[in-house]
């Protein structure tokens, strides 16, 4: 079965009053992740990975070798990062929930702290990558960042929150100011329900 686009669960403009504009939603979901789809699909066909689960694909290929995987690890991936990203977003963002808020402040200090760090891990991946808030085996959370398409299925943790730095996620609305478009992503957008949801 052929892996397809999710639909975004709001509108292309619904981001916008919160500092992520219809455009940029076009260019990164309806084409560089439909991209990532089309691709996976056709780098597949034929082969053992294809009919197996997004997960199976990300975590086989990964410890496989991605380079001898012929791209099918980078586009599995980024497929998943992506099905990930526009959940953890929302056009009216709720407060903290409190079973989150209190896993965050045991682990980082505070709210405020954890957001610093995110925010560094963001500003501080070269180039393009992702930065991550996760669950590591132990129950523990850790803010990590990867490169490219890696994502923390690859290393046994459960994602709790993600946000893309690769530029074509920020550059429309603020051009190469990463550390703003990291701000505004943590203050204006995420959907704290869905990353409670998760832990």
């Amino acid at each position: 079965m052929a892996f397809t686009l999710p639909d975004l669960p709001y509108a292309h403009d619904a981001l916008a009053e919160g500092g992520m504009s219809r455009e940029t939603l076009e260019y990164h979901h309806d084409k560089h992740h439909k991209a990532y789809v089309d691709k996976l699909n056709e780098l597949v066909a034929g082969t053992e990975w294809e009919g197996k689960s997004l997960e199976d694909i990300v975590k086989g290929t990964y410890q496989k070798g991605a380079v001898a995987q012929n791209g099918i690890f980078n586009n599995a991936s980024q497929h998943w990062n992506h099905a990930q990203f526009w959940e953890w977003m929302t056009p009216k963002p709720d407060a903290m929930p409190s079973e989150l808020e209190k896993a965050i402040t045991e682990s980082f200090g505070s709210v405020d702290d954890f957001k610093k760090k995110f925010t560094e891990a963001g500003v501080g991946q070269f180039g393009s990558g992702w930065a991550w808030l996760v669950k590591n085996a132990d129950g523990k959370l850790e803010v990590t960042k990867t490169e490219n398409g890696v994502n923390p299925l690859v290393s046994g943790q459960t994602a709790l929150l993600g946000v893309d730095v690769w530029e074509h996620s920020y550059y429309i609305d603020f051009r190469n100011a990463r550390p703003k478009y990291l701000e505004n992503f943590l203050n204006n957008l995420v959907n704290w329900e869905n990353v409670a949801s998760r832990l």
